[in-house]
């Protein structure tokens, strides 16, 4: 057998590793916003060109380093521009085990204890939802991945001939107007159409308006076509708002509709005693997705969806293949509950940080972010220079600043690298969207967001200011 022990060259891979770290950690401390680079300038700027011979550790050392501090960085007190941020250690911790083991999560054979690592966080998920042992899930790379399972599901819930023979017949989903943008595209992948897809009108705070939902499916079913899915969404993503989803349930139950909670951005409200109230009736829905790399801060991705019959998971996803399944039974071999077949270890760096934390230090983790967002909009609503556009109980503030465009003031703070924030809409208003998802920030950090901006506009005299 092959000598045992670290090899030289993974001992020096790991140095290298961790002194590029060490610098980043060191120079994100005195540089929170990495330096602009334009995209026209990139390729000129770092050496990312590939060669037929290599390079020496030492160049390589070099061209990663370059490559390292001129990434946007993430992590930092200045960051806000997506729905994700931050770093808890022990989930670092997990998917870099996770790298190391590589394990495929399509067996028990390939990943061993890993998938019964997997089932218990799925299985806690359906337990606090309150659904009970005939429900499951998987984990996929995203969101859209995990709303576009949910489609699937409701389709063949629908009608169980269609993964044999396709759609024949005209199949409507319904979903409001600040949903995800993924919504029309798992349309298109799924047969039923992006024509197909109804976006149903919200009232002034984001949510959708049920009553219309009602009217749409009802008209729907007049004209011949055949409601197959109702898509809620608990945390749009602009204005953070929470859709009604015991009134949704009410309604998919009136017509026979499968209902999906696109809860990506804010289900992990789930975990919280104070906030949970904003998901109300999610025991009554079909399917429930979560993002663990938004609020509960583990890196990217880590994608949950969890379905109250995991029948309808083997029903849509499951095929056979004796070169793959060879051990143990189906609830040991999740490859048969998934669109994937390789798939990365996605849920060791949750467990790793739900067993150092606790669901307690989940849900605090859940709270802080609210709390940030409180101090923000206080800020906002105390200071006659903002505009303020948001929606309470949520973990987006939206807000403009003295009149100045928010493409061009967030562009600006971008291009001078002084905060990475970004931009939304709602109706006829575009403004700053602010999300506090980081729960390494503190109050400090949100009043620093805002005397950054202050000082930045007064410098620049941006039009506008």
């Amino acid at each position: 057998m092959a000598q045992t022990g670290v090899s030289p060259a993974l001992k020096q891979t790991l140095e290298t590793f961790t002194r590029l770290t060490t610098e980043l950690l060191d120079d994100e401390a005195v540089h929170p916003v990495a330096e602009y680079i334009p995209s026209g300038e990139v390729y000129d700027r770092l050496d990312l060109a590939l060669n037929r011979e290599g390079v020496s550790p030492e160049a390589l050392e070099t061209a990663l380093k370059e490559l390292v501090f001129a990434t946007p960085r993430t992590a930092t007190v200045a960051f806000f521009n997506q729905l994700f941020g931050g770093r808890q250690e022990p989930a670092i911790l997990g998917d870099l085990l996770a790298v190391m083991l590589n394990n495929s999560m399509a067996t028990y054979k390939a990943a061993g204890p890993q998938i019964a690592v997997e089932q218990v966080i799925l299985r806690q998920i359906c337990d606090m939802i309150g659904w009970d042992a005939r429900s499951g899930g998987t984990l996929a790379p995203g969101g859209s991945m995990t709303n576009f399972m949910g489609m699937l599901m409701a389709r063949d819930a629908h009608d169980k001939d269609i993964r044999f023979k396709g759609v024949r017949k005209s199949l409507t989903v319904y979903t409001s107007l600040e949903s995800h943008y993924s919504t029309p595209k798992n349309a298109a992948f799924s047969g039923v159409g992006r024509d197909n897809v109804r976006h149903i009108a919200t009232d002034d705070k984001g949510s959708m308006d049920m009553q219309a939902l009602r009217r749409t499916i009802e008209a729907d079913i007049d004209a011949g076509h055949h409601p197959v899915l109702i898509n809620c969404t608990a945390g749009t993503t602009v204005l953070g708002a929470f859709d009604n989803l015991k009134e949704a349930a009410t309604i998919a139950e009136d017509f026979g509709i499968w209902l999906h909670v696109d809860g990506a951005y804010g289900g992990s409200v789930l975990l919280s005693d104070k906030y949970r109230h904003l998901i109300s009736g999610v025991e009554k829905v079909d399917s429930f997705t979560i993002n663990a790399h938004k609020m509960l801060g583990t890196p990217l991705s880590c994608s949950l969806i969890v379905v109250k019959e995991k029948q309808h998971l083997h029903d849509t996803f499951s095929n056979d293949a004796s070169y793959l399944y060879q051990t143990d039974h189906d609830g040991f071999n999740p490859g048969k509950r998934t669109l994937q077949c390789g798939r990365r270890n996605d849920a060791l760096k949750l467990w790793t940080l739900w067993k150092s934390v606790g669901t307690d230090g989940l849900e605090n983790y859940v709270d802080h972010q609210f709390r940030l967002a409180d101090v923000a909009r206080d800020y906002v609503r105390r200071h006659p220079d903002y505009t303020d556009y948001s929606v309470d109980d949520t973990v987006a503030v939206c807000f403009n600043y003295k009149d100045i465009p928010a493409e061009t003031l967030c562009t600006a703070l971008y291009e001078h690298s002084q905060l990475l924030v970004g931009y939304g809409a709602f109706r006829d208003d575009t403004f700053v969207r602010l999300v506090t998802i980081n729960a390494g920030n503190d109050e400090n950090d949100i009043v620093a967001f805002f005397k950054t901006l202050e000082q930045f506009v007064g410098e620049t005299k941006l039009a506008g200011s």
